[in-house]
């Protein structure tokens, strides 16, 4: 850089699908360009740490393959074949084959698509009110955190948990269910910090020896889908060597005698027969917590993608009930803080003009959907046209098989808003530029911690690029969509939100950076009582009726109201020897991050890895490619022996892109959109497969 340039550090807040949503420091070179992204250190859970990813946000945020203008397709779906088009055309045609579908097939037909491409309010939730105001389908987000939350919820009354920042005044930091070092770097911040200053001890739980688990100091590597098996086997040693605190138990549990004795059957020796873990270590991790009155549970979103994760969530969190470690601090559990924002979002989203009657469409269910499954569409009309923005479907959602064959729809229209050409956007008619959260406002929470903020605009966006937001308002002018927030600049309505939700104005806010919204003590322990209307922590789950959500779906009648083994996973058998998960990788998030060279380097090409007994049984080496399949799909990899996992299982770390496959076929061709019980979600974590050697094959270029 020349002597001229001028570098601003201007403060920002991370919106990518993660609960640590990172306050950041972002260098702006010459109002135009950014330069290095750090983690900020006026925010105290941030505490100056970023992800890698998001350090080297310049490389994404102006990579040469930003799409930059409107295009429309110009060859078969999938080709790649489009041509440049104006604003006005993209969006005149986009509302005309809403109008056309709305006339031929009812208002119902056309269904605008969302997920969390960005956590922040306005960009993300807008497109609900544009559904809402057209009575166009709903949508009910299913993919992600549904079943890890009532699962949380079902035993506190709601989510909102100890302040994660106490981690680093514990002594136990138990992280279960969550490869922090892979996904949410700063809960590692904060553990690290405890063992640094207090001697304290990480424990770590999970399906393999992860980036995580190598830090820590307990290592539990557990069956996938066997926690709750694992945690019965945990309290009854803590019930039968005398650390249960009866006291606590009297006070601020349910049913504390009809706990006991159910889990008087549920021995070490019998959650060690489901879970694989040795007698001795469950036994020994008992001891320990007990033993430690601050101990904190940092319980993870792995929970939410098993078909039993919602009675392993509330499994493992019943554990600090029964030692009482809410009581001090440092002690507790914590998932996220989602019931402590209280963000009246009835303007973005258009809450008034909500009709119930119109159907609820579920997010997992997309390519049963699309391919006209009578149930998954409420026996209502076929989705005839769709606007997609911060999703990419044709990679992330579930039975893809399924997902493939209705994008190929040649009657669907689709309009995807991306800031790349994605595989879903690849088979769009109409693909729009999207910004970045750095070319735009917005307004966010963090889900990982207490702290509200305003992301303000700090670069120009490249070309043709338009926000979300920008979109909708384009859309709801043509195609009659009638509601004040339509006529609102994204500032207005994050102000607007803010005042509605009693948290003053966008002026204030910005001036203080980031809001700590963390109760106090108290109520952060639940001290004065937990959230059920009796007050108590509730070990009985009432699956019935779960405290949000649309409830009865999955087989909820089959779920154990008492902590319990739930043997509804999707078991291994003679067919589908092994059981798979898809757990995060390092470099990628979902399918962001997948297109910048620096994570496609240290990600190389997809990969499973494979306990090198089973390998050497199969005849498989490390490096072959291997032929992963079940019922719903196959799909190729590279395998990667390692001794890391229990016998029987096999991890594929992240969601590459199709086409990085041997054969184009990605690793969600083989999970399920079966829902989840009791209020719906999809098991990615939780699926059967027989393995094979293939044939030596190169994978397709990108």
């Amino acid at each position: 850089m020349n002597q001229q340039t001028r570098i601003d550090i201007r403060h920002s807040t991370c919106p990518h699908d993660c609960p640590s949503a990172c306050a950041l420091d972002v260098e702006v070179i010459d109002g135009s360009l950014i330069g290095r992204v750090r983690g900020s250190k006026l925010q105290t859970y941030t505490a100056g740490v970023v992800c890698a990813k998001v350090a080297r946000y310049a490389e994404r945020i102006h990579h040469p393959e930003r799409l930059t203008h409107p295009l429309r397709r110009t060859g078969p779906k999938g080709s790649g074949r489009f041509a440049r088009i104006s604003w006005d055309e993209a969006l005149d045609e986009i509302a005309d084959r809403f109008n056309a579908a709305e006339r031929e097939f009812g208002a119902q037909s056309v269904w605008p698509y969302y997920y969390a491409g960005t956590m922040g309010l306005v960009m993300r939730d807008g497109i609900n009110r544009l559904a809402h105001v057209k009575k166009y389908s709903r949508y009910y987000s299913t993919i992600c955190a549904n079943v890890a939350r009532v699962g949380f919820a079902i035993g506190t009354g709601k989510i909102a948990g100890v302040d994660p920042r106490e981690m680093g005044v514990s002594d136990l930091i138990v992280i279960w269910g969550t490869n922090p070092v892979n996904t949410q770097v700063n809960v590692m911040t904060h553990a690290m910090r405890a063992r640094k200053e207090r001697g304290a001890k990480i424990a770590a739980i999970d399906i393999y020896n992860n980036d995580t688990m190598k830090q820590a100091d307990i290592k539990i590597i557990l069956r996938p889908g066997t926690d709750g098996a694992f945690a019965c086997g945990v309290m009854h040693v803590l019930f039968r060597e005398g650390y249960a605190d009866r006291d606590y138990l009297a006070r601020y549990t349910d049913c504390p005698g009809e706990l006991e004795a159910h889990l008087e059957t549920r021995t070490p020796e019998w959650a060690s027969s489901i879970c694989g873990v040795p007698v001795t270590e469950i036994e020994a991790f008992a001891r320990a917590v007990g033993q430690t009155k601050r101990s904190f549970f940092r319980l993870g979103y792995g929970f939410t993608r098993s078909r039993n994760g919602a009675a392993q969530m509330h499994a493992a969190l019943c554990i600090p009930a029964v030692t009482g470690a809410w009581q001090y601090e440092g002690g507790g559990a914590f998932f996220n803080n989602y019931a402590i924002w209280k963000f009246n979002e009835s303007l973005i989203e258009g809450h008034d003009a909500i009709d119930h009657s119109t159907r609820v469409l579920d997010q997992s269910k997309i390519g049963r959907i699309l391919t006209g499954d009578p149930e998954a569409l409420h026996n209502g009309p076929p989705v005839k046209a769709m606007l997609i923005q911060n999703t990419n479907p044709m990679t992330v959602a579930p039975e893809q098989a399924l997902v493939r064959q209705g994008f190929a729809r040649e009657d669907l229209f689709m309009a995807v808003h991306e800031q790349f050409m994605t595989e879903t956007a690849a088979m769009a008619d109409i693909v729009l530029p999207a910004t970045m959260f750095m070319e735009h406002d917005d307004l966010y929470y963090g889900g990982g911690h207490q702290h509200i903020s305003v992301g303000a605009r700090l670069i120009e966006p490249p070309g043709e690029c338009r926000s979300n937001h920008e979109v909708l308002q384009g859309l709801g002018r043509r195609l009659n969509a009638v509601h004040p927030a339509f006529d609102m600049t994204a500032r207005e309505l994050i102000d607007a939100t803010l005042k509605k939700s009693g948290h003053g104005d966008i002026a204030t806010l910005e001036a203080e950076l980031w809001r700590d919204l963390q109760p106090d003590f108290r109520t952060s322990h639940y001290l004065d009582g937990f959230a059920h209307a009796d007050g108590k922590f509730h070990f009985k789950a009432d699956w019935a009726n779960p405290p949000f959500g649309i409830k009865g779906m999955g087989p909820w009648q089959q779920m154990p109201s008492l902590p319990d083994h739930w043997t509804i996973i999707e078991e291994a058998d003679a067919a589908h020897p092994f059981r798979l998960a898809t757990s995060p990788s390092r470099s990628f998030l979902n399918t962001s991050f997948n297109e910048t060279p620096s994570s496609i380097a240290r990600e190389g090409a997809p990969s499973v890895m494979i306990h090198p007994q089973d390998a050497a049984a199969l005849g498989i080496s490390d490096g072959d490619a291997v032929t992963l399949g079940n019922t719903r799909g196959e799909t190729t990899l590279i395998a990667k022996l390692f001794d890391g996992l229990r016998r029987g299982v096999l991890i594929a770390e992240s969601i590459q892109p199709n086409k990085a496959h041997v054969g184009g076929r990605g690793i969600n061709m083989l999970t399920g959109a079966e829902a989840v019980a009791p209020i719906g979600g999809a098991a990615f974590h939780d699926n059967k497969v027989w393995v094979k050697k293939a044939a030596p094959a190169t994978a397709r270029k990108s």
